[in-house]
């Protein structure tokens, strides 16, 4: 959700501020602007409403010189996309920039006092309120940028990442955050700054993340300072990018979405390495095995999470409740930061975001270790901010995930998660060892597994072209796979605009059954499990009132392909872990309607990456 980019060095800085505002492109965004100081020492801002690339063919006849400049796409919040509304905002002297991501709560009694001091504003941005602050506090205290920064960050409430630069400080970029990522890139004399690590890798590996209420001084030829908003020096830590260009290119493929679901045979396989013994007979995880006390005497698990990751914290719960035997509870973390929560000091958090930025989510963590509880994360950005805020978690290393409808993020979720419900249950002596050795050598099975599961992708593309133009979709599945239903639903919901909705199969009958008809498809996931002929029976009532069927089922399954429109097989897998292998079809699916109907896979509309906002 928006995206910033920096530079000060000693190349052209606006070829490399819209390369990598098109890195930025997949996080959502409704206009993008750049921001440079040229070598006369003038500062030039060009915005668009649009894409990237409408931005440059706007700039095309633009003095686009300087070796210093910031850059935005923004995605609306305070007032509706225009070209006045997108980022860079600039000072009434002309000679300040900003751009900004977050939400800056009592922007609107900041600008009434500013108004009553005769300050003019042109947007309806809570963004054009800090600069025009900055630069109040400048000329009426007649302090460096630094200074006037600082002291307006002391006053906002809210949250932000910001980078500004100043005409008459052309050597100087500042850059803060707080509740909103900021990664600043060290490089050979020169220095760039982003919203995440994308548009960095090009230029270098050696990073910076910033911590909450951190400032960093940029200043060309020296090194970077990092001070706090309270003025007080901060340790400057760089860290080494796992990351790699080929990572952030489609590799052939059209679109990044489909690319990232044949990239999961390779995803499972580094989620899953070095957490399994060799022989299936032990799981191996640190962040369980350095805090055996807290998962112990855990009287209950909270899991908190959003969008996708709420889904994977459904099939977590689950599997943790199977095999851990401890009570587990899943919340929606917008929900749970305002329900005034009952946590107790001997709960165990799970926080679950892809991005490990998710902002309601990072606002649960924080209430939980407020309360005492202990906080686990389960995320895939390293150096995120749920990693530094948790006490301890897992990395899924599932890689960068570009497109915007999460795929092996998804999967990488759900493994980790049976891993650790494994771990917990080894610790406490409530798995047996068969049991355990069962599912942890199917977990290793898994990328194999995914790779002859990804050989459907033809059936399921031509399947497609029958339901490209459907208005709605039941997805149904129980047990381990009502959550999977969700999923499916929302992939479809999210890419094609088509109107889904997932339940568990057995609620069918208490109201979605009113709305099927021949007009209105049902996607069921139905492998062989536990639940099977119970799963056949609501197939079969979705049949005897004209409803067409796609059903999901295990290889080798006799009963629903003579009853289904369509079947699709999956490999045989253990019940726990079967969501693994049943979001593959229901993720090709998604894509191949979406496709079909030329809607735009990578960047849907209306939708970001990480939600790093309320």
């Amino acid at each position: 959700m928006c995206g910033i980019v920096g530079y000060i060095g000693h190349r052209e800085a606006y070829d490399i501020l819209v390369k990598g505002l098109h890195r930025l492109e997949y996080r959502g965004y409704d206009s993008a602007g750049v921001a440079m100081i040229n070598p006369e020492g003038k500062l030039n801002i060009y915005k668009h409403t649009g894409k990237v690339a409408e931005l440059e063919a706007f700039c095309q006849s633009k003095d686009i010189t300087g070796t210093v400049g910031i850059a935005h796409t923004r995605w609306a919040t305070h007032g509706e996309p225009s070209d006045v509304n997108a980022h860079p905002h600039y000072s009434t002297n002309g000679k300040i920039a900003i751009v900004h991501n977050g939400t800056i709560e009592n922007y609107n009694v900041l600008k009434q006092a500013l108004m009553q001091h005769g300050c003019e504003f042109v947007s309806q941005t809570d963004t054009e309120v800090v600069v025009k602050l900055i630069e109040y506090i400048q000329s009426n205290n007649n302090c460096t940028l630094l200074d006037a920064v600082r002291e307006a960050l002391n006053q906002v409430i809210g949250a932000y990442a910001i980078a500004v630069i100043d005409s008459d400080c052309p050597d100087t970029v500042i850059a803060a955050r707080k509740s909103s990522p900021l990664v600043i890139g060290i490089g050979d004399d020169e220095t760039f700054i982003a919203s995440d690590a994308s548009p960095i890798i090009d230029y270098t590996n050696r990073v910076v993340y910033l911590r909450d209420n951190e400032i960093a001084i940029i200043t060309r030829d020296e090194p970077l300072k990092v001070i706090t908003t309270d003025n007080e020096e901060s340790t400057v830590d760089i860290q080494t990018l796992r990351m790699s260009v080929s990572q952030l290119e489609k590799g052939g493929y059209p679109h990044f979405m489909l690319k990232e679901i044949f990239e999961q045979t390779n995803t499972i396989f580094d989620c899953i390495r070095g957490r399994i013994a060799a022989d299936g007979t032990a799981i191996k995880l640190s962040g369980v095995s350095d805090h055996p006390d807290r998962f112990i005497n855990a009287g209950r698990i909270l899991i908190v999470a959003c969008g996708t990751s709420w889904h994977a914290g459904l099939i977590g719960a689950r599997l943790i409740e199977n095999f851990a035997r401890i009570p587990t509870r899943v919340e929606y973390a917008s929900e749970f930061r305002y329900a005034n929560p009952v946590i107790r000091p001997d709960d165990v958090v799970i926080a679950i975001s892809q991005s490990g930025e998710t902002a309601d989510t990072l606002a649960a963590i924080k209430l939980a270790k407020e309360q005492g509880a202990f906080v686990y994360g389960v995320c895939n950005v390293v150096g995120s901010s749920i990693a530094r805020e948790t006490h301890t978690g897992t990395y899924i290393h599932v890689g960068p995930e570009i497109g915007v409808a999460s795929t092996k993020a998804f999967t990488g979720q759900v493994t980790v998660l049976a891993m650790l419900a494994l771990a917990i249950g080894q610790l406490k002596g409530t798995v047996s060892k068969e049991q355990l050795t069962e599912v942890a050598r199917s977990l290793q099975s898994l990328p194999a597994l995914i790779t002859e599961t990804l050989k459907l992708n033809p059936q399921i593309e031509k399947l497609s072209a029958t339901y490209t133009y459907v208005r709605n979709f039941l997805y149904l599945g129980r047990g381990y796979n009502y959550p999977s239903a969700l999923e499916g639903a929302l992939k479809l919901k999210e890419i094609s605009y088509i109107h889904a909705e997932g339940y568990p199969a057995a609620e069918m009958k208490h109201g979605p059954i009113a709305l099927i008809d021949k007009e209105m498809p049902t996607v069921v996931i139905a492998p062989d499990d536990d639940l099977h002929e119970k799963v056949i029976s609501n197939i079969q009532q979705v049949k005897a009132r004209g409803g067409s069927v796609i059903a999901i089922v295990t290889k080798g399954d006799t009963t629903i392909p003579a009853i289904a429109d369509h079947v699709l097989e999956i490999p045989p897998v253990p019940e726990a872990i079967s969501p693994v292998i049943a979001a593959i079809p229901l993720q090709l699916l998604a894509y191949h309607i979406a496709i079909m109907k030329g809607c735009n896979v990578d960047m849907p509309r209306n939708l970001a990456k990480s939600v790093t906002v309320e």
